[in-house]
């Protein structure tokens, strides 16, 4: 489970500094933190009673929405097609701040296709330099502030949430605990965690995005996760998500 980014990776795509809080931030010597949602999408039954001329134009149009915001933000989509019952695609979009996120969904609900779909989840998270440290590691400094994503084929999504218990232990007990975590980690070089914090924002504590090309490596990772001292910490981290790549049309050609 590797680092998520070096610094100078947050400038790179498509994403800009258009705030001028970010401007500040980076003449003080850094960039800044970045908001993250997730959004999950279910199409309604009445989808698939249009006539394929009606689909595709649905399709055009909401393909060219996203599009359109794809200057102020970073902007990923996968299908969950088959996945689960619940959702059908997914849209994963990271910004400097929230108004291109709510002028993308207001525009996104002016389409036709807005009449054929819904969103079925929505998760609201923030970047934030992680307050745990690699010990085997310690000339690595992670940064946790910038997320660089859309790297794998594969994309494994859930909220999370500590019991209150867990606040009470002292920062050496927490961190003791968290070491056995990164140990484990470390032995899945193929999996990428990009974990991001929902405090005061939204109904859970933490979003965590696992990015891999191989599915099982995940697994052993969650299945050995579970078994360490930590694990007995959390209070909920359900529903789970998992995501698989794919363009924005793709995602809507699917739907059938």
């Amino acid at each position: 489970m590797s680092s998520d980014n070096d610094p100078g990776n947050a400038t790179r795509g498509s994403l800009r500094l258009a705030p001028a809080y970010a401007e500040v931030e980076v003449e003080r010597g850094k960039l800044p933190r970045q908001f993250v949602n997730f959004t999950f999408y279910h199409a309604r039954p009445e989808w698939r009673l249009l006539a394929n001329g009606d689909k595709q134009r649905c399709r055009e149009e909401f393909v060219k929405t996203v599009d359109e915001f794809r200057s102020s933000l970073l902007i990923h989509s996968y299908s969950t097609i088959g996945l689960r019952t619940n959702v059908d695609f997914m849209i994963w979009r990271i910004g400097y701040e929230l108004d291109p996120i709510q002028e993308m969904t207001s525009q996104l609900n002016k389409t036709e296709m807005a009449k054929y779909i819904e969103p079925s989840q929505s998760f609201l998270s923030m970047t934030k330099r992680s307050m745990y440290i690699d010990k085997d590691n310690p000339e690595h400094v992670e940064d946790r502030l910038h997320i660089i994503p859309g790297k794998s084929q594969y994309l494994f999504v859930y909220p999370f949430v500590k019991t209150r218990e867990w606040y009470s232990r002292t920062a050496e007990q927490r961190q003791e605990m968290m070491d056995e975590h990164i140990r484990i980690g470390m032995k899945y070089r193929s999996v990428k965690l990009h974990t991001t914090y929902s405090f005061g924002l939204d109904d859970q504590e933490f979003v965590v995005a696992f990015e891999t090309d191989y599915p099982s490596d995940f697994l052993d990772l969650v299945q050995e996760l579970r078994e360490t001292k930590a694990s007995s910490y959390t209070l909920r981290d359900t529903p789970m998500f998992t995501c698989r790549q794919r363009t924005v049309s793709e995602c809507l050609e699917v739907l059938g």
